[in-house]
């Protein structure tokens, strides 16, 4: 697959992203041979965690059972540009919503009685079926019915009419914590082996009913597809892990790599004489005559500000501190006696050619956030460019 971002053979400006798609394969094929015969849902909400929707999703489709989103909008959007795998909203909605479901061939989560009542009679209206997974709360408290009060819900899904109960699920709150026989307990704390058994509990009201259980239970997320295999049942939902990042504290127990390389060029490289301040706030001056340069990407392209004289660049194959103030649309970077020019390549996350690196989890702790955050926080503005490697 050549380089391309819509009809165009070239970035339209020097920072871009390049998303390797063969990469995001070998990580769907990795999660796929950990978890099996499990099904994958991926995750593509986020504009596929920044990765550009629009490349990733056509591209992957081929290799996956099921597609994870937030909003009902998202939906919509995959099923517009020619998606057709089955697709889950897993965001909370409102009963105005529900008639997009319909229309778009979408599957609700169902996550309190009032949206299941609400879907079946949507549905009935429209004489139509609508697929729904039941969204079961074990320690989470976002969304779902608790699972001390789910009896009332699921003979309620039981009784709906004109709803395709197709599958049930939970969600952890901590799934990259190991847990050891050493670890204290908190009574504040859902541990994942915790809300585990509670989903289990769940479950059992199947089987008590010498019913058969919706054909696809799910709860494992990225951390617990690393950290705790009892919870693949019969599908997961690779988010994270998919991008090639391992969530904080989990275990590197399936072998992904990340497929997002943050390129720049250089477009302006000076000598600033030693005591003169770089920037907005005058926060930083050399010591000595160094030569500075000015990278053209800023926080309104999703480089936080919050990394000013804290975050590295890759020049030419070598690390170099960002210095001053981030600015809206450009940066500086501090190459000291060294020389750069105009147009060479600077890499603000991925690798270089050489062996040095800068990853996600770098910026965040530049950031003081999570690698979730660096990820779905790299604007529109900035191009995306796909390449199958």
């Amino acid at each position: 697959m050549s380089d391309t971002i819509a009809s165009m053979s070239l970035p339209v400006r020097p920072t871009h992203l390049l998303v390797n798609l063969g990469q995001l394969r070998r990580n769907l094929e990795a999660i796929r041979a950990k978890v099996q015969p499990a099904r994958v849902m991926v995750m593509l909400k986020a504009n596929a965690y920044g990765h550009g929707v629009d490349g990733v999703a056509p591209y992957i489709e081929p290799f996956l059972d099921h597609i994870g989103v937030a909003t009902v909008e998202e939906g919509i959007h995959l099923r517009q540009i020619g998606i057709r795998k089955p697709i889950l909203v897993a965001g909370g909605c409102l009963p105005w919503q529900i008639p997009a479901f319909l229309e778009f061939d979408l599957t609700l989560t169902a996550s309190s009685p009032e949206i299941l009542q609400a879907a079946d009679q949507a549905a009935g209206a429209a004489g139509k079926s609508l697929k729904a997974h039941l969204k079961i709360d074990t320690g989470m408290e976002r969304t779902g019915v608790r699972w001390y009060e789910t009896a009332p819900f699921l003979e309620h899904s039981l009784a709906c009419q004109h709803l395709e109960i197709e599958g049930i699920y939970t969600h952890f709150a901590n799934s990259e914590t190991l847990e050891t026989d050493e670890m204290p307990r908190q009574s504040s704390f859902s541990y994942p082996t915790e809300q585990m058994q509670r989903f289990r509990d769940v479950l059992d009201f199947y089987p008590r009913r010498g019913l058969p259980p919706p054909p696809l239970r799910h709860a494992a997320n990225s951390g617990a597809i690393l950290n705790l295999p009892e919870s693949y049942l019969d599908m997961v939902r690779p988010g994270l892990m998919f991008y090639g990042v391992y969530s904080h504290g989990a275990l590197r127990s399936v072998p992904v790599a990340t497929a997002m390389t943050w390129k720049s060029q250089v477009v302006y490289s000076k000598i600033v004489r030693a005591e003169n301040p770089v920037s907005y706030g005058s926060l930083w001056s050399p010591g000595s005559d160094s030569r500075v340069i000015t990278i053209p990407c800023g926080y309104g392209d999703g480089y936080f500000r919050r990394m000013t004289n804290r975050a590295s660049v890759i020049v030419n194959g070598r690390k170099y501190p960002q210095v001053g103030r981030i600015c809206m649309d450009q940066f500086m970077a501090d190459l000291g006696q060294d020389d750069a020019n105009l147009g060479d390549e600077v890499i603000l996350m991925g690798r270089s050619q050489g062996s040095e690196e800068i990853s996600p989890e770098d910026l965040a702790e530049w950031a003081g956030t999570s690698p979730y955050e660096v990820l779905t926080n790299v604007s529109a503005r900035v191009p995306r460019v796909f390449v199958e490697e």
